[in-house]
């Protein structure tokens, strides 16, 4: 027997013992499991760059659609024609601008009304006429009293940097406050950062089943005047127990409701009364709501 056949014959009498081949098999199976683990680990860093990849792809689509929306006329009336739903109609931005003279800073919002279910019946176009002429004249007539202040300010002894120090800023914009199948409500607002004394705002509740614009009487009843006036008192009175403070009635606080009280209808289907900054409270309370509930 040569010395290669006689190594062989060595090799194949080698007795394996038992413990060693149940590590081999322990080891075995423990690389197996490693190598699972990597290919998982792997598969979910790639399905994790495939969802952050279509994230970003969605939100870099929604911000050409906004900035497209913002900018184009054509393009919101477009947009509104996509179906969306639970939605009749919506409110959407018909156009921004921006500008700066005399360091009199103006940025305007202007919202449009737009019909996403065409077979109501329902046209906006006179709405979103008046609502566009409000912008306009909020802005207007903003700039105008701004003007007047800085001439009286230069006039009596102001010099322009002291001026530029007042960082003057018009913002004209809107607020959506409802928007379903049954109502679309939202708030138009002009406001100047130097005075509280001409702030402007322009409440629009619209029932999208009429078409019409919604009145406290055809929420409330008939009787609404008193019931709102009753709940509002009730109101009063337990806010002051709480350490609010409101106008007295001869100071020029609340004794009722007028006939152009502005309203807004909330997710509840509730009028939501508002009052101006100054109107029944110190200016430091803000505006003022009262919810009036249903019977």
């Amino acid at each position: 027997m040569g010395r290669l056949e006689e190594m062989k014959e060595r090799y194949d009498n080698i007795v394996i013992p038992a413990e060693l081949n149940v590590r081999i098999q322990q080891e075995i199976s423990k690389s197996r499991k490693q190598q699972a683990k990597k290919n998982n680990t792997s598969q979910k860093y790639r399905l994790k760059k495939i969802i952050r990849g279509t994230a970003a792809a969605a939100a870099a689509a929604c911000i050409l659609f906004t900035a497209a929306l913002n900018t184009s006329s054509v393009f919101a009336k477009e947009a509104a024609k996509i179906p969306i739903i639970g939605t009749v109609a919506k409110v959407l931005t018909f156009r921004t601008y921006e500008t700066e003279k005399d360091d009199i800073a103006v940025s305007v919002e202007i919202p449009t009304i737009e019909m996403i279910a065409e077979d109501t019946g329902i046209t906006a176009d006179e709405i979103n006429q008046e609502i566009l002429a409000l912008c306009n004249q909020f802005a207007d007539d903003a700039v105008l009293r701004a003007k007047e202040y800085q001439t009286a300010f230069l006039e009596t002894g102001g010099t322009p940097e002291e001026w530029a120090e007042h960082h003057i800023k018009i913002t004209v914009g809107y607020e959506i406050k409802k928007q379903s199948n049954d109502y679309l409500s939202f708030v138009v607002r002009g406001m100047e950062s130097w005075t509280d004394a001409y702030s402007n705002s322009k409440y629009y509740n619209l029932n999208l089943n009429t078409g019409k614009f919604v009145t406290l009487k055809d929420m409330l009843g008939d009787d609404y005047v008193e019931r709102i006036n009753k709940s509002i008192q009730a109101q009063i009175a337990e806010r002051q127990n709480a350490g609010e403070t409101f106008f007295t009635a001869e100071e020029g606080g609340f004794t009722g409701i007028t006939e152009d009280v502005n309203f807004y209808i909330n997710e509840n289907n509730n009028p939501i009364i508002v009052f101006e900054k100054y109107e029944i409270a110190p200016g430091s309370s803000g505006e003022i709501e009262f919810e009036i509930g249903a019977k």
